[in-house]
Formats: structure tokens, C-alpha cells, sequence
């Protein structure tokens, strides 16, 4: 097996070889790596998306699992891969302060939402960036702080993609004042962060992968219309054929739940899912 060392390094020199411009931006945490497209051109804003990382890794190690950085040219976006804090144990994993469920155990006082607001807004500073198309893609304790900060800055906030995170149990404050678009990607399977719901540490619950589109639907202002559409995906290529159903929550489809039928926490993921999930994404501009 690799170890984490080998892992990190691996990711660092993977990222160094991609066909993109590779540079820092740094809002007072530590530098944080960005990839700039080729033929990056300032008279046309391109889209940011920012990568959020699971509890105990690192920008680098999502980046290596789930290789958004390979469309970055095809794509035409700004891609920023931030790292959360290390937390205060003896083994200093790397968290984001998401939720209350997930995943500050040691009760941190880090407001990862505004440094990631921060760094959008650095990157704005620098490049030319659309507006109305900054998107978000987190795995596990990334995904539910897709979804906090979608929660905290919809004004800024085009799309979110969260893969086995969750929503918010209890709003905290007032509802989101705009509209965010939102996909939630789940393996039925999934033993850390359920399907359908459960608990973490002392008891604090998290919502289902149904229950966060619900209060999304909320959220957004939208009427909730359930529909279960007949076209499927194969993004566990570990799972023998189409696998993955899409069920809409929304009459718009901004609102999208991708369920991974048999899948686990950490799926194997498909040639085709980074393509999938970038393409989702940049049909949901803001406005």
C-alpha cells in the first residue's frame, strides 16, 4: 500500500507535469496551488473552480483521486486546490470546519468559509474570473463544506458538486438570500457518510442525501418536483455497467441527486466522472 508521503509526492509532481500555468495565491494561511488554463486570456473572464479536500487529505491527494486537473485546458477554468487546517491531535489531520457534524472535533475556532471566500475573491484579484460561474466540487468533509458555503455566500456561489457530504441539519441564521445550484453525488453504500442519514461522534446528526436536496429546494425558493429520470451514468468503475440513477428535486434541474447503487465511500471513480460533474456544473451559471 502507499503511503501518505509517497501519495503527496506523486500528487506534487503530477501537478507540476499538467500542460497548465501553475502558480500560488495566498490570503495569509499558506500558498495555495492554482492552475491557470493555456491561452488564458484576460478579455474573457473564465470560471473558477475550487477543489475542497475530505478529512485527512490534502488539496494535492483529492486532486491525484479525482483528476479534474486533466480538463483544465479543454475546459478553459481557473482551478484552485486549497488545503484546510491540521487539526489540534496527535495525528494533525487536515479538516475543514464545515458543519457541526463534520468535521471540527477538536472545536476549532478556523472560519473556513470566509478563507475560502477569501481565496475566491484573491483569485478574482488576479485573473479575470466570470462571476457567474464560480463553482465548488468536495469529497466527504469537502462536501459538506461545499454545501457551507453555499449556504454562506449564494451570492457568489454558481454550483456545488458534493460527493458523500451533506447539507446542514439546522439552518444557522437566515435562509441563503439567492438561489444555488446544487448536485449531490452518493453512494447507497457509502459506510462513513450514509445514504440515508446518521451520526457522527457525540451524537450529531447529518441529513440524508435526499434530506439536503429537500432543504436546498427550500433554500432556493423552488417548488419541490421529484422526478426520476430515465438516463443513467457509470461512474463506479468498479460497479459492472450504468450504476448511477439521477433523480431531479427541482422543475429547473438545478437541483440533482446522483445515486451510486452499491457504491462506497470513496468509489472508484470512471473515466467519464470528472467529465460528468465539470460538464453539470458549467450548465448552471448563476444567472
Amino acid at each position: 500500500m502507499k503511503t501518505v508521503l509517497t501519495i503527496a509526492l506523486t500528487a506534487v509532481l503530477q501537478f507540476a507535469s499538467m500542460p497548465s500555468i501553475a502558480e500560488t495565491i495566498n490570503v495569509g494561511r499558506s500558498d495555495v496551488r492554482l492552475m491557470v488554463p493555456e491561452g488564458y486570456n484576460e478579455a474573457k473572464p473564465a470560471p473558477l473552480v475550487v477543489l475542497l479536500h475530505g478529512y485527512k487529505a490534502s488539496g494535492m491527494m483529492q486532486e491525484l483521486y479525482m483528476l479534474f486537473g486533466k480538463l483544465v485546458n479543454e475546459y478553459q477554468f481557473l482551478y484552485l486546490i486549497p488545503d484546510g487546517t491540521q487539526e489540534n491531535s496527535p495525528n494533525k489531520n487536515r479538516f475543514w470546519n464545515a458543519t457541526k457534524a463534520c468535521c471540527n472535533s477538536y472545536d476549532s475556532d478556523v472560519d473556513d468559509s470566509a478563507y475560502i471566500r477569501d481565496l475566491i475573491t484573491a483569485v478574482g484579484a488576479k485573473y479575470s474570473v466570470d462571476k457567474n460561474r464560480i463553482y465548488l466540487i468536495g469529497h466527504s468533509n469537502g462536501g459538506f463544506m461545499s454545501h457551507r458555503l453555499a449556504y454562506d455566500y449564494p451570492e457568489t456561489i454558481a454550483a456545488i458538486a458534493s460527493l458523500a457530504g451533506a447539507s446542514l441539519m439546522t439552518m444557522e441564521g437566515d435562509a441563503p438570500t439567492q438561489p444555488v445550484n446544487i448536485l449531490q453525488i452518493h453512494g447507497t453504500d457509502d459506510p462513513t457518510v450514509k445514504y440515508q442519514g446518521g451520526t457522527f461522534g457525540a451524537g450529531i446528526a447529518y441529513p440524508s442525501a435526499s434530506e439536503s436536496l429537500e432543504k436546498w429546494v427550500a433554500y432556493n425558493g423552488a417548488a419541490q418536483k421529484t422526478e426520476q429520470l430515465t438516463q443513467t451514468l457509470d461512474l463506479d468503475e468498479s460497479i459492472d455497467g450504468k450504476e448511477t440513477t439521477i433523480e431531479r428535486f427541482d422543475e429547473a434541474g438545478n437541483i440533482e441527486l446522483w445515486s451510486i447503487h452499491g457504491g462506497a465511500h470513496i468509489p472508484k471513480l470512471s473515466a467519464s466522472f470528472t467529465r460528468e460533474v465539470i460538464e453539470w456544473l458549467f450548465k448552471h451559471p448563476k444567472s
